[in-house]
């Protein structure tokens, strides 16, 4: 009895060891697809910020990109106006009432 005893615990004991070798594997398979997982979050974190300061000086360049187009028009604007002008006077100048 004592011998099948010590028997019965000796494979006991040989499956709990087969059991904790199959855990420390499956602890160490996800610490790994951890760490992997980590290192992407990382670079994905990197090109969030990278992104984030390139749509800033995006956002800039289009305020002064729309500034200068507001300017330019106003420009346009005032040299159509000109040109009306011009055009009534030469139409002015060349109308009869001038003519001796």
């Amino acid at each position: 009895g004592h011998e099948q005893l010590l028997k019965m615990m000796e494979e006991r004991m040989m499956d709990v060891e087969q059991k904790l070798r199959l855990v420390k594997r499956l602890l160490q398979d996800k610490v790994n697809q951890l760490k992997e997982q980590l290192s992407k979050n990382t670079k994905a974190d990197v090109m969030v910020k990278d992104l984030y300061v390139e749509n800033a000086q995006l956002l800039k360049a289009l305020e002064v990109t729309e500034q200068r187009q507001k300017t330019a028009e106003r420009k346009n604007y005032l040299l159509e106006e000109k040109i009306a002008n011009l055009n009534r006077i030469v139409k002015n100048l060349a109308s009869p009432s001038f003519s001796p």
